[in-house]
């Protein structure tokens, strides 16, 4: 296999016949007497996105079969020319690295061009005859689409010190702001570092100082999305857009558009607490009664939804290109998507977006959220410290929701949210009524993951989907045991007590008392005979046949193994 590709080619290109088409990582060019012009479109997709596979000499048209007289030497030495490296004007402006092979179809030979992405501060590569505006391109799916303005100021400004949340609002005036929270803000700004008003002895001079409003008065966007009474009078679309969808798509066919709609305006903190109880309203809850009192778990954790919804609010863009854009929210019944104008700022990307590291787009807006109250909670809207996305990760984990995913454009970003789904008030029923105690969230979280994945579990494998040492996974169960709710079944493996048949040693009693000596019984059998999970029963029949206690009929790797009782 040739060193630049990820698998065989002749998978890579069954994959392709089977599909009938192209994909995201891979395009094929017949390219049979000269290289075609087009390539030079891909290799600019390939170069700005996430970069790909350009196999010449295939020819899609005839169903990625070789082309007839592929002039292989020829097209090679048209594509080293264009890239730059011929001797001659390349065809494409920040070229990307690539590398080249020969590979072999139906026994043919087809040049292979690997093209790396580019690093985010030689983006965007195009094709120079066009101009930047004309001639870059990205991939989606088996497509090279041109790319959008908005697309090409964010890749263009990604690493630059952007002042849009400095920008002077012209129409505003400092009876735009709420007199109530800029008092808020200076008194938290105060006792955050007490230099930072230092020599600022009147009001005029503490807004300038915390960049609110210029020398002159004049009020920043900053502000004005702190401590605006209505920021929304100047930016009518500074918002979050929050709207239901009845199917996993917007816009399902014969379904309404929507099922509930809010548009949450305001300052920066009103929208996201307007926006967190509109989603608030649209989840599954379940009751938890602890003490006296009692609270209602989200499917989504409120913590992760604030989150999220603050990020999106803080380090969305705000230059005159996307001002005209919502944050919006979109809630299907597996997930939700909250999405903001403007791509990662600073050199931050999916792999290291969880590193601790803050990287702010608008610091002047950072710093005012830093000391901003929520308007109906406690604390203030941010803190800065680069540990949101690390705790969104780790909360969603210990709830058995999986990790959020990021989804990242050159001019947009959105965060996934899977949904925990109905199953959150079932389980919250069957665990008050099969414990009947009250339990800690760590505990109800094991349980909930253990119940899920069969009722017998390992501290491993809990580990590796909860994320959580393995000392305090032993932990948990041994205070779960010492509840009478599991009961230790192996080394570091434990099993979920059934209360209505008694210990977890009935399960092997329940099973045995439902074999029968004269006839053989598969594992599924046994199960639907005694009540007993399958789950626990294939972990107990190997068990009790090392016990001597039952018969084996069949190899181990056979479906329709079968036992007898002897």
């Amino acid at each position: 296999m040739p060193m630049l590709l990820d698998e065989p080619l002749g998978l890579i290109v069954e994959r392709l016949r089977r599909r009938g088409t192209d994909d995201a990582s891979v395009e094929v060019k017949a390219c049979t007497n000269k290289l075609s012009a087009d390539v030079w479109e891909t290799v600019s997709a390939f170069a700005n996105t996430a970069g790909g596979l350009i196999i010449l000499g295939l020819n899609e048209a005839e169903g990625f079969v070789p082309s007839a007289n592929f002039a292989i030497d020829r097209v090679r030495d048209q594509f080293v020319s264009g890239i730059g490296d011929g001797g001659s004007a390349a065809v494409v402006t920040h070229a990307p690295r690539y590398e080249l092979d020969r590979g072999e179809v139906d026994g043919l030979q087809v040049l292979l061009v690997r093209i790396f992405e580019l690093e985010l501060k030689a983006k965007p590569c195009y094709i120079g005859a066009r101009g930047v505006q004309n001639g870059s391109y990205k991939r989606v799916d088996d497509k090279d689409i041109k790319m959008s303005p908005a697309e090409l100021y964010e890749l263009q400004s990604a690493l630059l010190p952007s002042d849009a949340d400095g920008t002077v609002v012209s129409e505003a005036t400092v009876e735009d702001l709420d007199p109530d929270v800029v008092r808020s803000i200076i008194a938290n700004r105060r006792l955050q570092t007490p230099r930072v008003l230092r020599g600022a002895d009147t009001l005029e001079k503490q807004l300038v100082r915390l960049n609110i409003t210029t020398k002159d008065g004049a009020v920043k966007l900053a502000g004005l999305l702190s401590a605006g009474i209505y920021p929304q009078q100047f930016y009518p679309k500074l918002m979050i857009d929050v709207a239901v969808h009845s199917d996993v798509e917007k816009s399902a066919p014969g379904q309404p558009r929507f099922i509930d709609r809010q548009l949450c305006d305001g300052p920066i903190p009103a929208c996201i607490e307007d926006a967190l109880a509109a989603i608030g309203r649209n989840l599954r809850k379940a009751a938890i009664v602890q003490g006296t009192g009692r609270r209602d778990d989200w499917e989504v954790p409120q913590e992760v939804l604030r989150e999220a919804l603050a990020n999106a609010c803080i380090h969305r863009e705000y230059s005159p290109m996307f001002v005209g854009q919502a944050v919006s929210v979109d809630i299907y019944p597996d997930r939700i998507e909250i999405k903001n104008p403007g791509g990662l700022w600073g050199g931050k990307t999916v792999d290291n977006l969880a590193d601790g590291e803050s990287r702010c787009r608008n610091p002047k807006l950072m710093s005012l959220m830093g000391a901003t109250p929520l308007e109906h909670a406690e604390g203030a809207v941010a803190e800065s410290q680069g540990s949101g996305i690390p705790a969104m990760i780790r909360e969603m984990e210990s709830r058995s929701l999986g990790r959020p995913k990021f989804i990242v454009k050159a001019d947009s970003f959105t965060v996934l949210l899977s949904r925990h789904g109905a199953e959150l008030a079932e389980n919250r029923t069957w665990i008050q009524s099969h414990v009947g105690t009250e339990l800690t969230d760590r505990e109800e979280t094991l349980l909930m993951f253990m119940r899920e994945h069969g009722c017998v579990c390992d501290v491993q494998k809990i580990r590796e989907a909860l994320k959580w040492d393995s000392d305090d996974i032993r932990l948990i169960c041994g205070d779960l045991v010492d509840k009478h709710v599991l009961s230790k079944c192996g080394k570091d493996t434990f099993e979920i007590i059934d209360l209505n048949r008694g210990s977890s040693a009935s399960t092997a009693d329940r099973i045995l008392e439902a074999l029968s000596a004269e006839v053989d019984m598969t594992a599924r059998e046994i199960a639907v005979a005694s009540g007993v999970r399958i789950s626990s029963v294939r972990y107990h029949l190997p068990k009790m046949a090392d016990k001597g206690l039952i018969e084996v009929m069949g190899s181990s790797t056979s479906r329709n193994r079968r036992y007898r009782k002897k």
